[in-house]
């Protein structure tokens, strides 16, 4: 298995361009709060810079 990523939406994307919005609806979150764990893939890697700031990421080591 490969390793994965824990990302929890921690502010809101109200007020946000709607490119920002579309990149946490693509990362799976809508809500406040709510975590996913999704792969640790260069594409999701590249979802989560685009919104690091309303983001909290930490590895899972399986």
């Amino acid at each position: 298995m490969g390793a994965k990523l824990r990302i929890t939406q921690v502010r809101s994307p109200i007020g946000r361009p709607a490119y920002q919005r579309a990149t946490l609806v693509a990362l799976g979150l809508n809500k406040l709060h709510r975590s996913k764990v999704v792969p640790d893939t260069p594409e999701n890697r590249g979802r989560i810079e685009r919104v690091r700031h309303l983001l909290e990421v930490e590895p899972i080591s399986e």
